[in-house]
C-alpha cells in the first residue's frame, strides 16, 4: 500500500513498511548515513540521518523510523544541520588530524561530511585516541584511531561474510572495535575477504601494502619484475580514473603497467582457462571414480580459510587446484623463466587483483616451492590505481598494449570467472566437451549468472544429470553447506566465492561503487564473451601449447606438482 508524505513542503510517494529513509532515496533526496548499511538491520545509533519531524516537533533517525501517512518531515532544516555537524565535530574531537597522510584522504566519509556541513574550525576538543596499530595480518591493516565505531564492519562480518571475528569491546566512552580478547586479527577467525574495507568510512581499515619491497624491485637492475592481473580487474579499473564504470580498459591498463617498469605483462585470465582444464578434469575424474563429492572450487582464498576453520569435514571436496594466482605464480618461475633462462629466485612476481585475501594466499606454506614463492607481492585494483598514479601516467592519453605471450593469451571463459556463477560457467562448457567430444550448444548457462545468493542448474552430458550449485557471500556459502550436512541438497559440483557478486566486488576493488557500478563490471565480463570468439578454456591454443611442451597433461604428474595443493583444519584463538 502506498501514500503520501510531505517532505520540504512538498508531497512525495511512501510505501507501508518502509523506513523514512528508503522513501528519500527513492526519490533522489540526500540524507547522509554513516551506521547504515543496506540490506542490515538498522540501528540509528550515529544519528547522522536525522530529520526533523514537523509533527512531533522532534529529530528521528530516518534509517529506523518507518514512514507513516500524512507525515511531514523537514531534511535539512537548521536544526537538522546543526544537529549533523555537531555529530561531526564530536567525531573529529578524538579523530587524528593526518588527512594529508591518510590512505582514505580524498575517499573518505567523515571528511566529506565535515566539507558539507561547512566544519572549518575545531570547536569541540577531547583527549586523541591512542591504540595499538594492528598490523598482525598478512592482508588487513587496522588503525582503531581512526575508528568512528560505526558498527558497519561488524556488521558485514558477521551478516554478509558470517564470520564474526571483530566486533565491540569495551562499555561506553571506553568501547573499540576489536577481535576476540582485543588480540590481533592473525589470532581471529578472519578470512582475509577485506569487506569491512569496503564499508569502511574512514581509514580505520585498509589492505597491507607491499608497495615499499615493489618499488625496490622495480629500481633493482638484477630483478626480473613481471605483473600479472585478475581477470576482473580491466573492467574495474577504469572507476579509479574516473572513466565510465565497466568500461574494459586492459590494453590500456598493459599499457600503463609497462610504463611503470614491469618488464612482462601476463593476463591471470590464462591460468584461468588453466585451472578449467584441471579443475574440470579433476571432476571427471571423481564422478567417474567415485570420489568425494560435491566437489567444491578453490579459486577463492576467503572461501578456503572460511573452509579450514568453519567447515573442516569438506576439505576433501575441496578442488586440490591452486587458485589462478598461484598457477600463474608457478608457471612464471618454471615454464617462462625456462623459456627465458632465467633464474627463478631473480624474478620477482607480482599479482594484480581485485582481492585482499590473495595476500594472505600467496604467503601460505603450501605455496611455496623448493623455497620459492610462486607469487611475491599482491596489489589490489586500488594499489594498482595509486602505483599509476605515483608514476604520473596519464590513463586518458595512452596507446593500448597487449599482454605477453606465453601465459598472455585467454579466452572469454577464463574471463568471466571474475563474476559469481563464471567459474561454474566455464567449467560445465568444457567438462561438456572433455566427457562427449562435443560442444555445448548453448554456452550461455543463464542459471548460474547474476547477483542471487544461491543459484543451482542441472546440466545434461551424455545421460548424465551433473547438478551444480553456486553461491557468492559467505553467509550463502554456510546455509548451503548446513543443507548439505543435513541431506536436504545434493549437488557434483559447487562453487563458491567469499565476496557477493565475485571478485567484482572483491575487498580490493574502487571504494564507494553503487549496486550499478558493480553491475556494470558484471555486464561488461559477459559483454566481453558475447563479443569475442574463443568462448572456452580448452580451445585456448597457449593453453594447449603448455600441455605440449611442458605439464603433459591435466592431472599430470608435473600438473600435480605444481598446479595442486592440500588444506588443513586450521584453529583460531575464538
Amino acid at each position: 500500500m502506498s501514500f503520501l508524505i510531505e517532505v520540504n513542503n512538498k508531497k512525495i510517494e511512501a510505501q507501508n513498511g518502509e523506513t523514512i529513509l528508503d522513501a528519500l532515496n527513492r526519490h533522489g533526496i540526500k540524507v547522509p548515513t554513516l551506521c547504515h548499511l543496506k540490506g542490515s538491520i538498522p540501528t540509528g545509533s550515529c544519528r547522522m540521518c536525522v530529520v526533523e519531524d514537523i509533527k512531533t516537533n522532534r529529530l528521528v533517525t530516518a534509517c529506523s523510523m518507518p514512514v507513516e501517512e500524512n507525515m511531514k518531515i523537514l531534511t535539512h532544516s537548521p536544526r537538522v544541520i546543526e544537529s549533523r555537524k555537531t555529530i561531526v565535530e564530536l567525531l573529529l574531537s578524538n579523530h587524528p588530524d593526518d588527512c594529508l597522510y591518510c590512505i582514505r584522504n580524498k575517499n573518505c566519509e567523515l571528511q566529506d561530511l565535515s566539507e558539507e556541513l561547512n566544519v572549518r574550525e575545531r570547536r569541540i576538543k577531547g583527549v586523541k585516541n591512542n591504540i595499538h596499530l594492528d598490523r598482525s595480518s598478512a592482508s588487513i591493516v587496522r588503525d582503531p584511531d581512526k575508528c568512528i565505531l560505526c558498527g558497519r564492519c561488524v556488521k558485514v562480518c558477521d551478516e554478509v561474510m558470517s564470520v564474526s571475528c571483530i566486533d565491540f569491546i569495551n562499555r561506553g566512552s571506553s568501547s573499540v572495535i576489536g577481535v576476540a580478547f582485543n588480540q590481533g586479527l592473525n589470532t581471529s577467525s578472519c578470512v582475509n575477504c577485506g569487506q569491512c574495507i569496503m564499508v569502511c568510512p574512514t581509514g580505520a581499515l585498509s589492505e597491507k601494502s607491499h608497495f615499499p619491497e615493489l618499488i625496490s624491485m622495480l629500481n633493482n637492475p638484477n630483478k626480473t619484475v613481471v605483473a600479472h592481473y585478475a581477470p576482473s580487474i580491466s573492467v574495474s579499473l577504469a572507476e579509479e580514473f574516473n572513466i565510465t564504470p565497466g568500461t574494459d580498459i586492459n590494453g590500456i591498463m598493459n599499457a600503463a603497467i609497462r610504463k611503470i617498469g614491469f618488464s612482462h605483462v601476463f593476463d591471470t585470465t590464462f591460468t584461468a582457462d588453466l585451472t578449467i582444464m584441471e579443475e574440470g578434469s579433476e571432476l571427471i575424474d571423481r564422478v567417474k571414480n567415485g570420489g568425494t563429492l560435491p566437489m567444491i572450487t578453490s579459486c577463492c582464498p576467503g572461501w578456503i580459510k572460511f573452509a579450514e576453520e568453519f567447515y573442516p569435514e569438506f576439505l576433501p571436496n575441496v578442488s586440490t587446484c591452486k587458485s589462478p594466482q598461484q598457477m600463474m605464480g608457478a608457471l612464471v618461475k618454471t615454464y617462462w623463466a625456462e623459456k627465458l633462462n632465467l633464474n627463478p629466485e631473480d624474478i620477482y612476481s607480482v599479482s594484480i587483483m581485485p582481492c585482499t585475501a590473495k595476500k594472505f594466499e600467496a604467503q601460505r606454506d603450501e605455496m611455496t616451492n623448493k623455497g620459492i614463492t610462486d607469487v611475491d607481492a599482491v596489489l589490489t585494483t586500488r594499489e594498482l590505481g595509486q602505483l599509476i598514479r605515483m608514476y604520473g601516467i596519464d590513463m586518458h592519453n595512452i596507446e593500448p598494449e597487449s599482454t605477453d605471450s606465453p601465459l598472455g593469451h585467454r579466452s572469454t571463459a577464463g574471463k568471466i570467472f571474475g563474476a559469481s556463477g563464471g567459474v561454474m560457467e566455464a567449467a560445465i562448457r568444457s567438462a561438456y566437451y572433455l566427457i562427449t567430444g562435443n560442444e555445448l550448444a548453448n554456452l550461455e548457462v543463464q542459471a548460474v549468472r547474476g547477483f542471487n545468493g544461491c543459484k543451482e542448474a542441472q546440466v545434461d552430458i551424455n545421460g548424465l544429470t551433473v547438478k551444480v550449485a553456486v553461491t557468492n557471500g559467505l553467509i550463502n556459502a554456510r546455509n548451503l553447506l548446513e543443507s548439505i550436512k543435513k541431506g536436504e541438497k545434493d549437488y557434483h559440483f559447487i562453487e563458491i566465492m567469499a565476496c557477493p557478486g565475485g571478485c567484482i566486488n572483491g575487498g580490493g576493488q574502487h571504494i564507494g561503487a553503487s549496486e550499478e557500478e558493480i553491475k556494470s563490471r558484471m555486464k561488461s565480463l559477459y559483454d566481453i564473451d558475447d563479443n569475442e570468439t574463443l568462448r572456452v578454456s580448452h580451445k585456448n591454443p597457449e593453453v594447449l601449447k603448455l600441455y605440449e611442451e611442458f605439464l603433459s597433461k591435466p592431472l599430470g604428474h608435473k600438473s600435480h606438482d605444481l598446479l595442486h595443493t592440500h588444506y588443513c583444519k586450521r584453529e583460531v584463538l575464538l
